[in-house]
């Protein structure tokens, strides 16, 4: 059994490096995003910044707090045996919920994981102690509550008082600087960069320094007796340092703005490194115990060891360092997530990376109305004034950048000043949910979200703040589960947990891995969002058109394909799976036929007049391709649901050729967008006009049939005959799209069409 714990705390150790992996992949968006989404240097000076003061605050910090060894339970009342089953409960759980969430690229909170997960699973363990007879204790001496709730109260206090500041702060500073920031620099830069400075010096003493070894009480003591001294002399320097700096033609903005990533990546790794190793160093202090005292009796010996103050090994910080900074320097999920809190709070146009809400339409629907009648109380020439204020055309942006650097300094030492005061008043302000609240605040006050974004960006907030509360929910339930099952099953089920957590894992990490193929576009997109040369753009755009409507004919094919085999074979699985399938292409559609239009307004006038029919005639008929095929597998579908008879033998011939020359004509378009062979188009479109004849054929042939046919197969010859209709109509808009196709590739080929004098609107 012995040899048992001592792989159990082994795995919790491998665990632990994966955590420390995922939760700097999901805690990046705390300090990289502001640098990131201002463009203040380049990717690797940011990167290099942050991991020093990751590696930093990782080295110096003591690596333990108490939630993870009493805080959140009494040792004194739970023997090794109930520890080492929580333990295990909460890593498994903290690991598969923080990868979930960094792979819908959602930030959440590590503390409040490790804390409802720890919560979660002694609640499960004091519940079986009591119920079983084994104990005649109480929760409260079994739980100590407080932790949880004090980390609750941290939530509610975080999202409102970060945003309500975040707004005010930011307005108030571009009403000082205006968007055209750099012409009202020339003096109010060392006032400014002095009290950013002192901001962050304030943050690092208070919060990112309180906990690191050098700090004994002494020190602490020493700070906080001469705090405003310190402060008082740090704004005098600083504020004489950046206007020499400005002087000298150095962006004091970019300095502020790097040096509040360092210190927001310090008081990171200082203060947060427990969420991601104190359990396994908790479990590996609780077996250590066990061992030289414990003689063998796990399931009756009490933990009371773990009262007594932790002392962290300098090789554990160190190795922990070194794993978040490689994390961070080579983890895609990071920049995910960060994308997420970028594309929430971005300046300009771009993707939306959430669609509408019945809440956020209220909210927007709302604030508008309030608006109107600030409007209406506000003087005009107050409102002049602070319109030029507000004068977003007059942004200073370097390229690529989704906000300038004067919002991204606002974000880090307003977010740094807000947790140190919460840290110094006894709040448990969350860093996540501090500085993503304050960036999104900021957002609002820069006139960020307007009428065209308004509605996705709030639909994006609650999403993320939804995100938040799921995770104590989630966590709570998911630990209480595992622990149960390793409770009662013992060596087995911790086996079989390990095993799962593995491939739970691989399987996450090959579906980000694949999901992130699929985006290709991205690249693209982004270059064509921030180009300031519309002459060279047109290229780019019909290249990403092109490509997303290649995307989609794979789909279309596909879904045929397979749509009109499930008929034939009552395959109802099939059919709910392309079901499903066609729902999401929808979205995939609405949301590429958005970006499209964004890109087409970066190209030059002219261009854009001579290619915006053809582009939004391909458009609609890609869409309409998508309702074709929808029509056609909810008959399908419903008549295989209902267990009617199956199409007869003596219609599969024609079946047959049909789908295949669909399949064919698909595989055939696909080909020539991939070679861009527009020669082969009024080939493609005599091909068309064929099926529409056959499929034309079938139609009325059977049609006839159906007055005086047999009534038993009745039900599914109408199923047939919408079938066809429906493929009908989807061919004839194929031919359409061909047409627009070849007109946004610049060729005409009206002149070869002569053959079809019918065609009217094709």
């Amino acid at each position: 059994m012995d040899i048992l714990f001592l792989c159990v705390v082994i795995f919790l150790f491998i665990l632990a490096v994966f955590d420390l992996s995922v939760g700097v992949s999901n805690d990046a968006v705390n300090f990289l995003n502001s640098a990131l989404g201002s463009k203040a240097a380049p990717f690797k000076r940011i990167l290099t910044v942050a991991s020093i003061g990751v590696f930093i605050g990782a080295a110096m910090s003591n690596g333990m707090m108490d939630v993870a060894r009493h805080g959140i339970f009494r040792p004194e009342n739970f023997a090794f045996y109930d520890l080492i089953c929580i333990f295990m409960a909460v890593m498994v759980t903290d690991i598969i919920l923080l990868d979930i969430f960094n792979s819908l690229g959602m930030p959440t909170s590590t503390t409040v994981s490790m804390v409802f997960e720890l919560l979660g699973a002694t609640f499960v363990v004091a519940l079986i102690k009591m119920t079983s007879g084994s104990t005649e204790l109480g929760f409260n001496d079994l739980l100590n509550t407080e932790k949880a709730l004090s980390v609750i109260l941290g939530i509610f206090l975080s999202v409102g008082i970060a945003f309500v500041f975040g707004t005010l702060v930011q307005f108030l500073t571009r009403m000082i600087f205006s968007f055209n920031y750099k012409i009202n620099l020339k003096w109010k830069i060392g006032i400014f960069g002095g009290l950013c400075t002192t901001a962050i010096v304030y943050f690092l003493l208070i919060k990112g320094a309180k906990d690191l070894t050098f700090m004994t009480p002494e020190v602490k003591a020493w700070v906080n007796h001469n705090t405003l001294l310190i402060v008082g002399m740090t704004f005098a320097v600083s504020t004489v340092l950046m206007q020499i700096l400005h002087l000298l033609k150095v962006d004091v903005l970019k300095v502020i703005v790097l040096l509040g990533t360092f210190s927001l990546a310090m008081a990171f790794a200082g203060n947060d490194l427990v969420n991601f190793i104190g359990v396994p160093l908790t479990g590996l202090a609780s077996y250590q115990d066990y061992i030289a005292n414990g003689e063998g009796e796990a399931k009756s010996y009490l933990m009371g060891s773990l009262n007594g103050p932790s002392d962290t090994p300098l090789y554990f910080l160190v190795g922990a360092g070194l794993i978040m900074v490689v994390a961070l320097a080579t983890s895609k999920k990071a920049r995910k997530v960060s994308q997420t809190e970028i594309g929430l709070g971005s300046s300009g146009e771009g993707d939306e990376m959430f669609g509408s809400s019945r809440i956020a339409r209220s909210l927007v629907r709302f604030s508008l109305t309030i608006l109107q009648w600030v409007r209406r109380i506000t003087p005009l020439k107050v409102r002049a004034w602070t319109n030029r204020r507000f004068n977003t055309d007059e942004a200073i942006m370097d390229q690529g950048a989704a906000f300038d650097l004067l919002r991204g300094s606002v974000n880090l030492v307003l977010a740094g000043a807000l947790i140190a005061l919460g840290t110094s008043l006894k709040l448990p302000l969350s860093t996540t949910f501090v500085t993503f609240m304050v960036a999104m605040g900021t957002s609002l006050a820069d006139r960020a979200w307007g009428r065209e974004s308004a509605v996705f960006r709030i639909t994006g907030v609650i999403s993320v703040i939804g995100g938040w509360f799921l995770t104590a929910g989630v966590a709570f339930i998911g630990a209480g589960i595992i622990v149960t099952a390793m409770h009662f099953g013992g060596a087995w089920a911790m086996c079989a947990l390990a095993v799962v957590t593995i491939i739970v894992i691989i399987r996450s990490n090959r579906r980000f891995r694949s999901k992130s193929e699929d985006e290709s576009g991205e690249t693209v997109f982004n270059a064509i969002i921030s180009s300031k040369d519309d002459t060279n753009v047109w290229p780019m755009v019909e290249l990403y058109v092109v490509g997303n409507q290649r995307k989609f004919m794979d789909v279309a094919e596909e879904v045929y394909r397979v749509t009109t085999q499930a008929f034939i074979k009552e395959d109802i699985r099939a059919l709910d799976k392309t079901e499903r399938t066609l729902h999401k292409q929808k979205s995939v559609l609405k949301n590429a036929r958005r970006r499209e239009t964004l890109c087409m307004r970066h190209v030059n006038r002219a261009t854009a007049i001579e290619k915006n029919t053809w582009f939004h005639l391909s458009n609609n008929c890609c869409m309409s391709v998508l309702y074709n095929l929808r029509r056609i597998n909810e008959i399908c579908k419903e008549h295989v649901e209902n267990n009617f008879r199956p199409l007869p033998t003596h219609y599969l011939e024609n079946y047959e050729v049909l789908r295949t020359r669909i399949s064919t004509l698909f595989n055939d378009i696909k080909e020539l967008i991939d070679s861009g062979d527009e020669e082969t188009v009024p080939t493609l479109r005599r091909h068309c006009e064929d099926i529409k004849n056959f499929a034309s054929d079938s139609y009325h042939g059977l049609y006839m049939q159906l007055h005086d046919g047999d009534t038993a197969t009745i039900t599914v010859l109408y199923v047939y005959l919408n079938l066809l209709q429906e493929t009908r109509e989807m061919v004839s808009t194929i031919r359409k799209y061909l047409r627009a196709y070849a007109k946004l590739r610049n060729t005409d080929f009206s002149d070869r069409l002569l053959p079809y004098p019918t065609e009217v609107a094709g």
